[in-house]
């Protein structure tokens, strides 16, 4: 380990007391299993090599890991090696990054998505390999709907209805914690991307900023997505979930308090485990559309293995890349903790489907999964986020109307598209 303090207070220490350092240092998530699998991954890599690693967990907090991120590498610190980055993070963090292509074989992407590489690549450079992919999808207990009759929901609205109906059942039968529906609604980046899935899952919603720059996000169909996501609040979401993010939100679904979750795929694992008290008790589906006319949004999502420019040891840190993105730890990931596989092959590989099944019958919305406008507003996009995110967070907490919140929100993004994204 190198023993230096990084900023938000992570500290780097010795493992079992020992001063020798680590030949490379890795951030990871945390998030579920997430932190547990990284370092396995970690440890078939150091068995194979004899290099030694040490793993950092940073803040589950998109927004938070980012400006953590930010403070390392601007200042040019070497601490970290290999960065775990968000699929919206390659073109803001990309002057940090070496270019992968210099250090891995010319057939190193062969067979990943297509669409993940393009979006990691910055100006003809890979700054990143793909990791895991994501989307947003609907988990739901199978056997309450069963209970009372009632089919999958297809629109926001069947959803509202039907949470409403389970709810004051469950609460009449002594259940009285129990809740309709729960999602990520603290203001942070995962409030981004629920409130995107709402507002583009209508006709004509937008999706905040179009291809060509355009601010697309004040409009009527994004008013009424989220004037009905702000009905749920105190209805069929409680209070608290206006600060839940997505582990907050698995541990009231997980223990049996509510009808439906927005969540990512990873939560599947753990709601299916022997700990579980829902195990068995669990399918998912896309998620609502808005209205008939509408279709499904999940938000595309996913993180990517970048190394740092100012690392020490450029090619080893390439090489554990290359190794953790690889096909056989990607079915590992699959099977083991249901990170969807960013490798097309794996999709139709039989026993990851018979550990992750809805991998197959799913797999339409993880490959046309809407991107955040991240491209276009390029490094103002953390700029708009923010901005997005804590208008949204105020329509949810009923300070301001949506239309209210809209209509300031883009003269905000007008006054930073002003800057040139």
């Amino acid at each position: 380990m190198k023993g230096r303090l990084l900023p938000a207070g992570i500290f780097l220490v010795a493992v079992a007391g020992q001063v020798q350092a680590a030949d490379l240092t890795i951030s990871c998530g945390a998030v579920g299993a997430e932190l547990q699998l990284c370092k396995s991954g970690v440890e078939r890599w150091e068995a194979q090599t004899g290099n030694s690693v040490e793993v950092v967990s940073t803040p589950n907090s998109a927004t938070e890991r980012l400006s953590l991120y930010q403070q390392i590498l601007n200042a040019r610190s070497s601490d970290i090696d290999v960065f775990q980055i968000d699929v919206v993070w390659p073109g803001m963090l990309a002057p940090h990054l070496i270019d992968l292509k210099e250090y891995l074989p010319q057939n190193a992407t062969d067979g990943f998505f297509g669409a993940i590489v393009d979006n990691n690549t910055v100006e003809g450079r890979l700054v990143a390999m793909p990791w895991f992919t994501d989307a947003g999808i609907l988990y739901y207990r199978k056997d309450l709907l069963e209970k009372y009759d009632l089919e999958v929901p297809t629109t926001w609205a069947e959803l509202t209805e039907a949470a409403q109906t389970v709810q004051a059942g469950e609460r009449d039968a002594g259940q009285k914690d129990f809740w309709g529906y729960v999602f990520q609604g603290r203001a942070y980046e995962g409030l981004t991307v629920n409130a995107l899935e709402w507002i583009a899952s209508y006709p004509d919603g937008g999706t905040i900023v179009d291809e060509d720059g355009e601010i697309t996000v004040n409009n009527p169909q994004a008013v009424k997505a989220l004037s009905h996501a702000a009905g749920w609040i105190n209805d069929i979401s409680p209070q608290g979930v206006l600060n839940y993010t997505e582990e907050e939100a698995r541990g009231v679904f997980q223990s049996g308090n509510a009808l439906f979750m927005r969540n990512w795929p990873y939560a599947w694992d753990l709601v299916q485990s022997e700990q579980s008290s829902i195990r068995d008790k669990v399918e998912v589906a896309p998620l609502p559309a808005g209205g008939e006319d509408g279709q499904s949004a999940g938000v595309l999502g996913g993180w990517n293995l970048a190394v740092s420019r100012y690392s020490d040891h450029p090619d080893m840190a390439a090489d554990l890349v290359a190794f953790l993105a690889s096909p056989e730890e990607q079915k590992r990931r699959a099977i083991e903790g249901a990170y969807n596989p960013t490798i097309e092959a794996l999709y139709q590989d039989p026993e990851v489907l018979a550990a992750v099944p809805f991998f197959g019958t799913l797999y339409d919305t993880f490959v046309s999964a809407v991107p955040r406008p991240a491209a276009v507003t390029g490094d103002n996009y953390p700029r708009v986020s923010n901005a997005f995110f804590n208008t949204v967070h105020e329509v949810l907490s009923g300070r301001v109307t949506a239309d209210q919140g809209l209509e300031s929100l883009e003269g905000e993004l007008e006054r930073i598209k002003r800057r040139r994204w």
